[in-house]
């Protein structure tokens, strides 16, 4: 039985009623040129694909200045997407700032964000099919920064039981291969992900994350830029489209595609690549 919650002081109207301040308002950072990315977008070469099975991940590496895709290819899917500094893991997405900087789900002209101390931009949106979905009755989006990733562990929790093939476990098992390695040795690099093409939201009585069936069709992308080099990792998740469930065999599930494109490089001489954090990184402690 839930404790019941204390009585309400005399001002708890007053209280509620404080007005709400945008964390980081737009206009505090610089946008990203869209229109020197869709020149590139106009005489992109397809360089390279890695189908992702279902229940499964692969890894994909991307150049600084390529484009990439996730593309529904048999039918409703979710993937589970992690990014890395191509040179340096400990540099990977920060799924917490990319919301707080934008918001709850990413679409085009969005960018996500790396891991302090280097907080740069990754990669940025450059296009998305599903861009016209917005948000629906339900307070739901696509492409969410909210929810962490399927993983083992919480389904022991909640359920008791063993399952290998959550996302986490897909994402830990391709960068075991890639790094030639034990997944248990090489897991703590896997980080929370971009739900790339889950529809979710929090209820509005009871602010629970939720899921629903997602729009996703075959022929439906999301595209991205990379920013710096890259490596990739995504998984197609376990709950097909997640519109009831995940961690188990039971939900039709089908592959994605990731597809690397080369853009005319000259349509990008002017593009600033991101540097590092410039901040000097003492944190108010006194100099030795």
């Amino acid at each position: 039985m839930s404790p019941r919650p204390p009585a309400e002081p005399a001002d708890a109207a007053s209280r509620r009623a404080a007005p709400a301040a945008i964390v980081y308002p737009a206009g505090m950072q610089a946008e990203p040129d869209m229109t020197v990315l869709e020149r590139a977008r106009r005489a992109l070469v397809k360089t390279g694909e890695v189908v992702v099975p279902p229940r499964d991940a692969r890894i994909f590496r991307v150049a600084r200045g390529q484009f990439f895709r996730i593309v529904s290819i048999d039918g409703p899917q979710v993937g589970d997407l992690n990014l890395w500094n191509a040179h340096d893991l400990s540099e990977r997405f920060f799924s917490g700032k990319t919301r707080a900087l934008h918001a709850t789900h990413v679409s085009t002209g969005d960018r996500l964000w790396s891991t302090m101390p280097s907080l740069r931009p990754m990669a940025t949106i450059s296009h998305d099919t599903l861009g016209w979905y917005g948000f629906d009755a339900d307070g739901a989006g696509i492409h969410d920064v909210i929810g962490t990733r399927c993983d083992p562990y919480t389904n022991r929790l909640l359920r008791g039981t063993n399952y290998d093939f959550c996302c986490h476990s897909n994402l830990a098992r391709a960068l075991a291969g890639e790094l030639n390695a034990e997944p248990c040795a090489v897991e703590h690099h896997v980080h929370d992900v971009l739900n790339v093409f889950m529809c979710t939201g929090f209820t509005r009585d009871t602010h629970q994350y939720f899921m629903k069936a997602s729009p996703v069709r075959p022929g439906d992308f999301i595209e991205l830029f990379a920013e710096i080099d890259l490596l990739g990792a995504l998984s197609a998740c376990p709950g097909g489209d997640c519109g009831s469930t995940h961690s188990s065999d039971s939900a039709a599930c089908h592959p994605l595609r990731i597809e690397i494109f080369e853009p005319d490089r000259t349509t990008l001489a002017d593009w600033p690549w991101p540097s590092p954090s410039s901040y000097h990184r003492r944190h108010g402690a006194a100099s030795p």
